[in-house]
Formats: structure tokens, C-alpha cells, sequence
């Protein structure tokens, strides 16, 4: 008999996790032969989730809670999901319901039964959510594609059903800085992708801010691309040129006020430069530490 691991990272979601676990129980129970666990991930939260899932675990022995002595964020949270299930086929799914769980069933027929090793769902759409949003997010797909050469399209998120071996590949990367739309791409594997309609979610607000997903975004870049530095070089080159030029030009019309400038210009342009070799140095730095991802503090699971 197959067994499904759906890991829920969770973070202050007290308001939806009712919702959650009975539209995912009942998505499950409905697939003929599979055993299944559901792994809450509790990423620190601060309200009453952990209660909500200590009672989830009393109430259906297939619950299991894991929560984080403090907020390490998403990644860290999925990763500890991953470590710790012990399923065939693998899912991540988030606890707001905006991943739809009628999906599980046909993920799971697409990886039992057709040669693929992940089944992941692709948002078609983002109806009902911020304009500014939907824009900032399509733009920076588009940039992160063309800077790192691989598949990570706009709508492609973490909602995705994976079989052992992938979920094996994945754990071997022990990198301290996760992005893991990153590494669903770099591991490989054959995904066939299920289209869905963008939900909104139930219940509870989205602990997205702007601030977070810039972040986010710039962890993503420097996890997987060298190229700013690249072009940090390039650009470098093409100001010495055109300082040359200005150079020239001020001498032979007597007017110094462009040199002043270009002096301004260039200082700006060289700490944007500094700041993008930090970026990378900076995760250097925190992966030589060697720090543990995530530290448990509670969880139901015995060992």
C-alpha cells in the first residue's frame, strides 16, 4: 500500500487550519489504497495554532505536528516537512487553501501511473489579488528565468506532489540559504503540471508583505545566478568608457561642472556594485557557519 506525506507549513494560520484539515482529510480518504500523514510544519507561530494542531493530532492519529523553537521561515519549514516524511509520494501544499486539494488525487494517478517523478500544480491566473502584486511577481519571474537558465514560470509555485527518489535528490542539498523553486528546477526530474484558477484564501490575511517578497526574490537571484556579478563587470566597463569620453569632452569646452557628475554618478553606481558582492558574500558567510535550518522544540512524532 502507497503512502502520501502532505506537509502544511504554518505560520500563524489559527483562522484556516479547521478549514484545511478537513478539506485535505477528506480529499484523502476518498484515494483508494494509500495509507497517509499529514505533517504541520508550526514556523513559529504566534497565536493559536499550535493548540489547533495539538488538538488535530488527538483527534486523527495520521496528524502530526512539528513546531519551530522560533520563525525560520517557509523554506526552513518545508525542509523540515521533507526530513521527516516517510512516505512513497511526497506533497507540499500550503495551509490557506489557495492549493487547491482536489488536485491530490489526480497528482497522485499522474506519478502511480505515468512517467513522471513530481506532478505540480501551475496557477493559470491571479483573480481577486493586488494589481501592483501580480505585476511585481510576473516581472520577476521573467527575470529570474533569464538569469539562472532554468524553469520557473510565473503561477509555478510549491504546491506539488513528489515521488521518493526526487524528495531523496532534494534533502541532498544542505544549503543554509533555501529557495526551493530553485531547486525543484536544478534537481530535475519529469513534472507534468496541472492547471488550476487562483483561490483566495477562506480565511486568516497573507503573511506576504512587500517587503518579505523582495527578499525572497533576492535570495532566489543569488541563490541560483551569478550573472549581476557578470554584469556588474560589464556595466563597469561601459562607464569607463563613457568617463573617458566626458573627460575629454570637459577638457576641451572648459566646463568642469560634468565631471562633478560623473563623479556622483560613478560613487553611486560603485556601492549598488558593492552591494550586490555583499549580497553573495553575506550567504557565503552564513553557509560556512554550518547553523542547523530549523531547531524543534514540540512535536507528537515519536521517534
Amino acid at each position: 500500500m502507497d503512502k502520501i506525506s502532505v506537509i502544511v507549513p504554518c505560520f500563524n494560520e489559527e483562522e484556516v487550519l479547521p478549514l484545511f484539515y478537513k478539506e485535505v482529510v477528506h480529499t484523502l480518504e476518498k484515494i483508494q489504497n494509500i495509507d497517509y500523514e499529514i505533517l504541520f510544519i508550526n514556523d513559529g507561530s504566534q497565536d493559536h495554532s499550535e493548540d489547533i494542531l495539538k488538538l488535530l493530532a488527538h483527534k486523527n492519529k495520521h496528524c502530526f505536528y512539528y513546531s519551530f523553537s522560533r520563525n525560520f521561515g517557509k523554506e526552513a519549514a518545508m525542509y523540515a516537512g521533507l526530513e521527516n516524511a516517510s512516505g512513497d509520494y511526497v506533497v507540499i501544499m500550503d495551509a490557506d487553501l489557495q492549493h487547491p486539494p482536489y488536485l491530490l488525487e489526480s497528482m497522485y494517478q499522474a506519478l502511480k501511473y505515468e512517467d513522471y517523478d513530481c506532478c505540480a500544480g501551475k496557477r493559470i491566473d491571479r483573480i481577486g489579488e493586488n494589481k501592483l502584486r501580480n505585476f511585481l511577481s510576473h516581472s520577476f519571474y521573467k527575470v529570474i528565468q533569464y538569469l539562472t537558465k532554468m524553469d520557473m514560470d510565473d503561477g509555478a509555485g510549491d504546491f506539488r506532489m513528489m515521488t521518493r527518489q526526487m524528495v531523496d535528490a532534494i534533502l541532498e542539498l544542505k544549503e543554509y540559504n533555501r529557495y526551493m523553486k530553485g531547486m525543484f528546477s536544478f534537481v530535475g526530474f519529469n513534472t507534468k503540471w496541472l492547471e488550476f484558477h487562483n483561490v483566495e484564501r477562506p480565511a486568516g490575511k497573507t503573511k506576504w508583505s512587500f517587503k518579505s517578497l523582495f527578499s525572497y526574490a533576492f535570495k532566489g537571484i543569488f541563490s541560483f545566478s551569478s550573472t549581476p556579478i557578470t554584469m556588474a563587470g560589464v556595466i563597469g566597463g561601459i562607464l569607463i568608457l563613457i568617463a573617458c569620453f566626458i573627460s575629454l569632452y570637459s577638457i576641451f569646452i572648459h566646463h568642469l561642472s560634468y565631471l562633478t557628475s560623473l563623479v556622483l554618478f560613478l560613487s553611486g553606481i560603485q556601492l549598488v556594485f558593492v552591494a550586490i558582492l555583499g549580497q553573495y558574500c553575506s550567504s557565503c558567510y552564513f553557509e560556512s557557519k554550518q547553523r542547523p535550518i530549523y531547531i524543534i522544540k514540540n512535536t507528537n512524532k515519536k521517534v
